[in-house]
């Protein structure tokens, strides 16, 4: 048994060893071609494609087996005919596809900017942009630029549609109605137009204990309300006066993109699932962005547009020695295994 545990230990010091010097050795190629961080790659996805592999697979999946081979057949001058009209089908109008999936920094605003310039670079006049929009809303300042990310396709004249499948609330609303058509899914969550603040004030449970905080600003109202601090009426008037002009601001973007909606009524922080917010002129379609995104696959080619991080060099090798510790941590208890059975 102990020349086992001895084997077992050799067998892994030096698997340790390798990955070390593995790592070392890509740390090294890392730093002398100067590679740091991730890059990024533009995924192009043509969803008529996809949608048409996979209807032929559900055809022969459902067909007997005398008609696969008929089938299979119509497929292949299908294609002939396809490649022939190959001119007809790029002279189609194009729908671009986007995602965007907020949290409460809205990160991916970033990555909706670059994906917004990639389809201004070439989209044609009669070309339209989808989103596939979900959020629950986050930062104010976030969010507004997220929004004017998307009103740079509405200022270039590019047709633009946002479809909701769960929820634009908040902020997710600020950016859906910048769009020239916005549908949304029948139990959609849209609305709460409002600003919202909070955070908790610890004073009375320091000032217990005998701890003074000492907040030092230059500005009447450099800090209105605070954690640590004791608050006052004017600072929490100042505070709600802010809360109130962010509210105005909200109002005026959502009033301005959508003038027929009467803002008052809807403005106060409530939110509606889709049917209703079509009735209160919300949104104006309901329905899901599968079926959407099917129904103009008819007259025009749908490509999805993604940017991916393409992991670095450093990054997969990281990954491929792990793996491989691991396989070999795992061969090497199956040995010690063995050897067990084989003292017994």
């Amino acid at each position: 048994m102990n020349e086992w545990l001895t084997d077992f230990g050799m067998f892994v010091a030096q698997l340790l060893t390798l990955a070390l010097v593995v790592g070392l050795g890509a740390a090294l190629y890392m730093k002398a071609r100067g590679e740091t961080g991730e890059r990024s790659r533009l995924r192009l996805e043509e969803l008529n494609q996809t949608r048409r592999q996979r209807l032929r697979r559900m055809q022969l999946v459902a067909s007997q087996p005398g008609a696969r081979k008929g089938l299979l057949k119509a497929f292949h001058r299908d294609d002939k005919a396809q490649a022939r009209g190959k001119g007809e089908q790029l002279a189609r109008p194009t729908v671009w596809v986007l995602d965007f999936h907020g949290d409460l920094k809205a990160s991916a605003a970033g990555r909706l900017a670059e994906e917004v310039s990639a389809v201004l670079e070439v989209a044609g006049a009669n070309d339209e942009a989808v989103l596939r929009l979900e959020s629950a809303g986050g930062l104010v300042h976030s969010y507004g630029l997220a929004a004017a990310e998307l009103d740079r396709l509405r200022q270039a004249g590019l047709t633009t549609t946002i479809c909701v499948d769960k929820v634009a609330a908040s902020g997710g609303y600020l950016m859906a109605c910048g769009a020239d058509r916005l549908r949304a899914a029948p139990f959609a969550v849209i609305g709460s137009i409002g600003v919202v603040a909070q955070l908790p004030n610890l004073h009375r449970l320091l000032k217990r204990h005998d701890i003074d905080v000492e907040l030092l600003t230059a500005g009447r109202y450099k800090r209105t309300l605070t954690v640590f601090g004791e608050n006052t009426e004017e600072g929490r008037d100042k505070f709600v006066e802010d809360l109130e002009t962010t509210h105005q601001l909200f109002k005026r973007h959502v009033a301005e993109r959508r003038p027929g909606l009467d803002i008052e009524a809807v403005a106060t922080g409530e939110i509606w699932f889709g049917s209703d917010a079509l009735e209160r002129g919300l949104v104006d379609d309901l329905g899901t962005s599968e079926a959407y995104l099917v129904e103009r696959m008819r007259e025009a080619r749908v490509i999805s547009v993604k940017l991916e991080q393409k992991p670095t060099l450093s990054h997969r090798l990281g990954l491929g020695v792990s793996r491989g510790v691991e396989r070999g941590v795992e061969r090497g208890l199956e040995m010690l295994d063995a050897g067990r059975w084989q003292k017994r």
